[in-house]
C-alpha cells in the first residue's frame, strides 16, 4: 500500500495485522458461501444457545464497561445503550433464533428469462463478501451483525470501541466458538477492537480486503468513516428525527406517541429530536406539559414559548438545537403556520433517517408521505419502530440514511448483491 493510500498513516504492523485478518476472513466466507441454509441455521442456534449459557459472564465483563464508563463521565443515554441485563441478553439470544426462522436470502432468484436470442438469463442473490462494521458502545450490535452476517453468507470484521470493549471480547469469544462446533470457519466473525483506533483507521483504508464499510454511531464517528475511507461505504445511523402535531391530531395519541419517540429510550437513533407544532392543533400545550412531567428539557422557538409562558418550563432554541441529534432528553420544539412549513424544516434539517405526522386529517398524511423524503416516514405512530427487529427483519446491521444499495433499516437482503448468469449454446455477438 502506498502512503496515498494509507492516507490515516496507520502503524504498518497493524495495517498488515488486520489485512491478514481480513484475507483470513474472505477464505473463510468462501466456505460460508457454500454452507446452505440448515447449516447456517445450525450455527444460529449454537451462538443462542452458548450466549444464554455464559450470559452470568457476558453480564460481568458487561457490568465492568458499564462502571468504568460511568467513571468516565459517559450520559446516562449513551450508559444505557452500553448496558445489559438478564432481560436484554435473552433478547440477543431471541434476536438469533428469529434470524434462524427467516429466508436464506442466499440463491434467492431475483429475476430471469429467455432473450430473443435464446440465451437463458437468471439474476440472484450472492453474499457481498467480507462486511467491516465500526460501531460505538453498543454490544448487543456485535451480535446483530455476527448473526445476520452468518446468515446472508458473509464474513464480518468487527470495531466495536473502546467503551464495550470487555463485553465485546466474550461476546465475540464465544460466538467464534460456537462456529467452530458447527463447523464453520471461526474467521468468518472477528474483532480488531485489540488494535484500537489503529484498527478502524486500517478498516477504512483497506480497499480490496473490506467489501463495504458499515459505520453505526453518532455523528462524529459516521462523518468520519465517509470522510476518510477508501473502502464502499454505507452511511448508518444518525438521526435528527421529526415529528409534527397537525392541526387535526387527536390529543391523546400526540401525547402518547411523541412521550414514547423521545422518552422511552432516548439514546437511540430513532427517538424524536424536534417536535414541529401547526399553530391552531388544540394538542400542543399537552403534549409540552406531558414532556415536561417526564423530565424533557424542551428547547423552544419565540412562539412556543409564548404558548408555554407561566405554564411549562422551557430554555429558548438556538439555531444548532434543529442540527443537534441530543440522544438524552432533550427536545428541540418550534410552532410552524402550516404543514408546508413544518415540510419545509424538515427538508432543512432531517437527517435522512424518520419522519412522523400526528394528524386526523387524510389529505396532510398523503402530501406528508409524498413530500418528506427520509428512509421512514409515519402516520399516527412513533419513530421508535424504525428498527431491523420491529420491521421484521430479525436484526440490522444499521439504518441506511442514503439512497444508494440500501435505505432504511439493513437486514439480510441489504448484505447482498446479485450475480447474473447466462448459459447459451455457443452464442457469439455479431
Amino acid at each position: 500500500m502506498t502512503a496515498s493510500e494509507n492516507s490515516l498513516n496507520v502503524p504498518e504492523k497493524v495495517l498488515r495485522d488486520v489485512q491478514d485478518m481480513a484475507y483470513d476472513a474472505r477464505v473463510a466466507a468462501r466456505t460460508l458461501a457454500r454452507a446452505d441454509a440448515e447449516w447456517k441455521n445450525r450455527a444460529l442456534e449454537a451462538m443462542a444457545h452458548d450466549i444464554e449459557k455464559q450470559a452470568d459472564v457476558i453480564l460481568t465483563q458487561n457490568a465492568e464497561d458499564v462502571q468504568r464508563e460511568r467513571k468516565n463521565g459517559m450520559s446516562e443515554a449513551l450508559l444505557d445503550r452500553l448496558a445489559l441485563n438478564p432481560k436484554r441478553v435473552e433478547e440477543l439470544a431471541d434476536s438469533l433464533r428469529e434470524l434462524k426462522s427467516l429466508p436464506d436470502p442466499v440463491g434467492e432468484v431475483m429475476r430471469g428469462g429467455t432473450l430473443a436470442n435464446g440465451m437463458r438469463m437468471v439474476q440472484y442473490r450472492v453474499p457481498l463478501g467480507v462486511v467491516g462494521a465500526i460501531y460505538e458502545a453498543r454490544p448487543n450490535v456485535t451480535v446483530d451483525i455476527a448473526g445476520l452476517a452468518i446468515k446472508s453468507g458473509n464474513a464480518v470484521m468487527l470495531r466495536g470501541g473502546s467503551a464495550a470493549e470487555s463485553s465485546n471480547q466474550t461476546i465475540t469469544r464465544i460466538i467464534r466458538a460456537a462456529l467452530d462446533r458447527t463447523g464453520l470457519p471461526m474467521d468468518c466473525v472477528q474483532s480488531v477492537d485489540e488494535f484500537g483506533r489503529d484498527g478502524a483507521a486500517a478498516l477504512m483504508v483497506s480497499r480490496g480486503y473490506i467489501d463495504v464499510l458499515i459505520p453505526r454511531g453518532g455523528h462524529d464517528l459516521i462523518q468520519s468513516v465517509i470522510r476518510n475511507a477508501r473502502v464502499p461505504v454505507i452511511e448508518t445511523g444518525e438521526g435528527n428525527c421529526h415529528i409534527v402535531v397537525d392541526t387535526s391530531a387527536d390529543e391523546k395519541m400526540a401525547r402518547d406517541i411523541v412521550l414514547n419517540a423521545k422518552a422511552q429510550r432516548p439514546g437511540t437513533c430513532n427517538t424524536v429530536e424536534t417536535l414541529l407544532l401547526v399553530e391552531g392543533t388544540q394538542a400542543a400545550l399537552p403534549v409540552l406539559k406531558t414532556l415536561s412531567q417526564a423530565g424533557v428539557t424542551l428547547h423552544v422557538d419565540e412562539k412556543t414559548a409564548e404558548l408555554a409562558a407561566g405554564q411549562v418550563e422551557t430554555v429558548p432554541a438556538t439555531e444548532e438545537d434543529w442540527k443537534t441529534e441530543y440522544g438524552s432528553l432533550d427536545l428541540a420544539v418550534a410552532t410552524v403556520g402550516t404543514l408546508d412549513e413544518a415540510i419545509r424544516h424538515i427538508r432543512t434539517y432531517s437527517s435522512g433517517h424518520s419522519e412522523a405526522i400526528i394528524t386526523n386529517d387524510l389529505t396532510h398524511a398523503e402530501v406528508f408521505i409524498r413530500e418528506v423524503d427520509s428512509a421512514a416516514v409515519y402516520v399516527n405512530a412513533s419513530t421508535r419502530f424504525t428498527d431491523g427487529g420491529q420491521f421484521g427483519l430479525g436484526a440490522e446491521v444499521g439504518i441506511s440514511t442514503q439512497k444508494l444499495h440500501a435505505r432504511g433499516p439493513m437486514g439480510l437482503e441489504q448484505l447482498t448483491t446479485s450475480k447474473w448468469v447466462i448459459r447459451g449454446d455457443g452464442h457469439i455477438r455479431s
